[in-house]
This record gives C-alpha cells, structure tokens and sequence, in this order.
C-alpha cells in the first residue's frame, strides 16, 4: 500500500497529464517517419524496441513512458517501473536491449500503436528527447476449414459448406475451381463479443452430373487458410425398363446358346454311331480272317 502510495500523488500531479499532447506529436512523428510493425500471434510474446540508448547512470535523470494509443502501459522514473493494471505480471522493461517492453501471453486486445517517450530533465524541466511507435499486430490462426453435405436443394443440384472459427483478423472466404473464383451463397462473418474471434461460412451449389474439383480458401491478414473437396459424378442407373431389356436379352441369349449345343449334339450322334458300328464290323472281318 505504501509503494502504491508513492506512485500515486507525483503521477496524478504532472508527469502523465503532459502525455496527452505528446499523442500528436506521436501522431506527426508517425506520419512523417513511417513506423516499425511487429506481428505476433495469441499467447506468444512481443518485444518492442525504444531504439534508444541510456546508460545506467542516466537511469535517475530520464522519464520512460510506454503508451498504447491514449493509454499508459508502463513507465520508468527515476529508475523505479510501474505497469499500469492491464499489463499487470506479463509486462517489464529491458533496459539492455534499448528499453524495449516485453509483453507475454498476448491478447487481441494488445492490437494498436505502442509509442515510447522518453524525457530527460534539462535546466530543472523535463524535456523530450526521443519519440518513437510500434505496431503491434496480434493475430489468432484460423484452423483448416471442414466442408459438410448440405444435401440436394434440386435435382442433380449438390449443396456444401466450408466453415472455420476461431481466428483473428477479420477473414475473407473465397470457392475456386480451377483457379476462377466461383458465386457463393450464404457467406456470413460473426465475431464473438468476448473473444473477439471470427467464425466464417460459405456455401456452394454445383451440378452433380459433372466432376469437380473446389477450393475453399479462407485469408485473414497475409495468412491463408485452405481446404479442398472432390467430387466424382456417379454413373447412371439403368431403369426398370433396362433392367427388363438386360435380364430379357440374357435369357435369349442362354436359350439360343442351349439350343445350338442341342442341334450340335443331335447332329454329331448319328455319325459316330455309324463309325462305330464301322469299326465293328471291320474288327469282326479282321478276326474271321486272322482264324481261317
């Protein structure tokens, strides 16, 4: 409570108020010099650079403050941090490495510009001597997307969907079939209030009497997201009238089949039985030879 108390009275009575001006300053600096943009995703940690060198012994004459947009994340003075609540246990300064801010398990809510000022005190006042930003980009990464069977809307008409959840930025969800972009339906786009994750879902009607081939491709910031669904079209069922026409032509064919074997058979039997009774007569003339 102490410490506490000593943090309070000398921040409420000069040094932050002054920060709100210095936000166009940050603005202008922005603006005119462009700005360093780091990219992190959910529950990673980011670093950022003050890209400014103090010595040790500079550390008692200097003011730190690291700001998001119009809000105080931490501050350093007189060699003494505080970290404003929101930062609270997974936010420090690294004075080794140009008073960068470390901060871990990042949110969505750590999207925004972080500025860093630094103050030095010059004929008893507090002067800035240096001013730059950051972006910070945090994003959460879409899972590969499903795509379901909707069923058949009409005949020969097959609808599908592809969805995916839980990812950050706002995506945008795209069918493709042979690299040409396709008409979708029923594209929607939710953010849940708390997470502040994205769900996204499109459907897609195709003719079922051809093959296909779709890519569902979902981008969100420079990423991209993917799945892809195939279809073979089936081959057509023959009607009872050709069931009729098949089980009928195989019949005929059976009793054309049976009735040639029959006639062959009927044909070829009287011939051998006259050769037998040749080569029996010829071996009854052989013996009554062979005796005499």
């Amino acid at each position: 409570m102490d410490h506490a108390a000593k943090w309070k009275t000398p921040l409420l009575k000069h040094p932050y108020p002054k920060l709100f001006p210095l936000l166009m300053l940050a603005s202008l600096f922005y603006f005119c010099s462009g700005i360093i943009q780091v990219n992190k995703t959910v529950e990673e940690v980011a670093v950022l650079s003050c890209d400014y060198n103090i010595s040790t012994k500079e550390l008692t004459e200097i003011r730190i403050y690291w700001q998001k947009d119009d809000e105080m994340v931490l501050a350093v003075m007189s060699g003494k941090v505080q970290v404003w609540p929101k930062y609270k246990n997974r936010t420090f300064t690294d004075v080794t490495d140009n008073h960068s801010i470390v901060i871990m398990a990042l949110r969505l809510s750590d999207n925004g510009k972080y500025t860093c000022i630094i103050q030095k005190i010059e004929k008893g006042s507090y002067k800035v001597k240096h001013l730059t930003s950051v972006m910070l980009l945090v994003r959460a990464d879409f899972p590969v997307p499903s795509i379901t069977d909707l069923g058949n809307p009409s005949h020969n008409i097959k609808r599908i969907m592809c969805l995916t959840s839980g990812g950050f930025p706002k995506p945008h969800l795209s069918w493709l079939e042979n690299e040409e972009e396709l008409n979708a339906i029923n594209t929607t786009v939710s953010q849940d209030p708390e997470t502040e994750l994205y769900t996204i879902s499109s459907e897609l009607d195709f003719n079922m009497t051809n093959n296909h081939s779709f890519l569902c491709l979902v981008k969100y910031g420079n990423l991209i997201v993917s799945q892809i669904f195939n279809w073979q079209k089936s081959e057509p069922q023959p009607s009872n009238n050709q069931l009729w026409i098949i089980i009928l032509s195989s019949v005929v064919s059976g009793i054309v089949v049976i009735t040639a074997l029959t006639l062959r058979c009927l044909v070829h039997r009287p011939a051998a039985r006259w050769r037998q009774r040749e080569m029996g007569r010829a071996q009854k003339w052989k013996r009554s030879h062979l005796s005499t």
